[in-house]
């Protein structure tokens, strides 16, 4: 009941504040629909605000946020695909221009499948088989700091889990098609939760630096 009470106090105060503030945007997002320009795939973690990071408005972001911010491979079969089908409704119906895969520090999703919580042969089904996206990114930060303590490779894998996202990304044929003829561009991003900082991606050097 607290948990529930919280969130009625919540929207109470949302109501009073927020909304009556942005009156006027409600309601042109009610009547006229939303049309971001910008689609941002982060983690589920309960840290991490892609609104409250970008200090975004209503309307502003598309976002979509799973366990580790992962984008799969193009698979077009029968499963069900919730990141998938949001990636082709973002560039499809809603025709973004930019694509953003915002990692972050501290990532429990990736601590865990570091640790073999997620192997393949464990009862997790779903979670395993999500997590098996990660393979490569794990394999390039062993590859890019193999003398790394647990610290240091929970943080490459990390910033490799940004990298293959946005690899992965391209192998949609809709996106594909909209960076060749540069309707769409994709960017990586990592948030450090402690600190507030925010890196971006340098798809020239393939290094996350801070953003100015």
């Amino acid at each position: 009941m607290h948990s529930l009470s919280m969130l009625v106090e919540g929207y109470r105060r949302f109501l009073d504040t927020r909304h009556r503030e942005q009156a006027d945007l409600y309601q042109r997002l009610g009547a006229h629909g939303q049309s971001p320009k910008v689609m941002v795939i982060a983690c589920s973690d309960s840290r991490i605000d892609p609104a409250s990071i970008f200090d975004a408005a209503p309307g502003e972001f598309f976002v979509v946020r799973n366990v580790a911010n992962l984008v799969p491979p193009y698979e077009p079969h029968g499963d069900y695909h919730g990141t998938s089908a949001a990636i082709e409704f973002a560039t499809t119906g809603l025709e973004v221009e930019h694509i953003l895969v915002m990692g972050h520090a501290q990532c429990g999703g990736v601590k865990a499948f570091l640790n073999g919580l997620y192997a393949p042969d464990r009862e997790s089904a779903f979670i395993s088989r999500w997590m098996s996206i990660m393979n490569p990114a794990r394999a390039e930060a062993l590859r890019r700091a193999p003398h790394s303590d647990e610290d240091e490779l929970q943080r490459e894998t990390e910033f490799a889990a940004v990298r293959c996202s946005l690899e992965n990304l391209t192998t949609f044929p809709f996106v594909k098609e909209r960076l060749d003829d540069g309707r769409l561009k994709l960017h990586g991003a990592y948030f450090g939760i402690a600190n507030g900082e925010l890196l971006g991606f340098d798809p020239e050097t393939g290094n996350f630096r801070p953003v100015s």
